[in-house]
């Protein structure tokens, strides 16, 4: 009799508020189908239940939010999305193109690269542990930060800043990320599900539905989207059928699988 794995996401109610935690903390939190089956059916919960009123995303341990897609998985030749067309309309992860009425807070207790920095971006509030990093490092694998992240970076970061980080692939910390208004609180990791936890009871003690509504406003959210993302999505769409069949997107994922310098054939 083989031993049942551990969810890949847990979900915890704690009054009005859902916790979900990615638990793959021997990769670092990063996300492959079972993530975004995970995430994806917390967020419907949560849209569902009249009762839940914040969602806080979270990772498990003390080292990362989430590393991003998990390359190793891709390097293996695995999906990261489920089979079923409707949960993969949900985007990476279940939750970059999965908007929903309720505040979402991410909880980031440590490196959040990649896909990482992109569940943030798509999160409404941020509360970083002091040793958190950002980043959208994809260029360094061959790849775009196709989850969102090339274009809400740069809507939510001043564009020369949000250029840096996009071109370079380089980090930045949880403190740089405060200064340039990314990031909400900066606390100590142990102070974090806290902190956490005390914000989204700030917005939990408020009327619900007006909560809802003045989130639907802010974010223009009708019947389950952003309209003004389509464009956006389309030409991601684009760039990715590119980018994603060349040579170096193969290279790119092989070479962190194997902990060498990969070698750009850029074609």
């Amino acid at each position: 009799m083989t031993d049942t794995p551990p969810p890949a996401v847990i979900a915890e109610r704690r009054g009005h508020v859902l916790i979900l935690t990615i638990n793959r903390p021997e990769a670092r939190n990063a996300v492959n189908a079972a993530v975004h089956v995970g995430l994806g059916e917390g967020l419907e919960q949560a849209e569902a239940d009249p009762e839940i009123r914040v969602v806080i995303v979270t990772g498990a341990g003390d080292q990362a939010f989430c590393a991003g897609a998990d390359l190793k998985a891709v390097a293996r030749g695995e999906r990261l999305e489920p089979e079923d067309k409707a949960q993969r309309a949900w985007g990476f992860a279940g939750f970059v193109r999965h908007p929903i009425s309720k505040p979402i807070i991410a909880a980031v207790n440590g490196f959040a690269l990649g896909g990482g920095t992109e569940l943030a971006l798509a999160s409404d509030i941020v509360i970083a542990a002091d040793t958190a990093q950002f980043g959208l490092p994809e260029v360094k694998r061959g790849i775009i930060a196709a989850a969102g992240g090339a274009f809400r970076i740069a809507q939510q970061l001043p564009e020369k800043v949000a250029m840096e980080i996009l071109l370079t692939g380089e980090p930045i910390t949880a403190q740089r990320a405060l200064d340039l208004g990314f990031v909400n609180r900066v606390v100590s990791q142990s102070e974090l599900m806290d902190a956490a936890i005390d914000f989204a009871g700030r917005i939990a003690v408020n009327a619900p539905l007006a909560v809802q509504a003045s989130k639907r406003i802010a974010k223009g959210i009708a019947e389950g989207r952003i309209a003004s993302d389509d464009a956006f999505w389309e030409a991601n769409k684009q760039e990715t059928r590119l980018v994603f069949t060349s040579a170096d997107s193969r290279e790119g994922p092989r070479a962190f699988a194997e902990k060498r310098e990969p070698v750009w054939q850029a074609r």
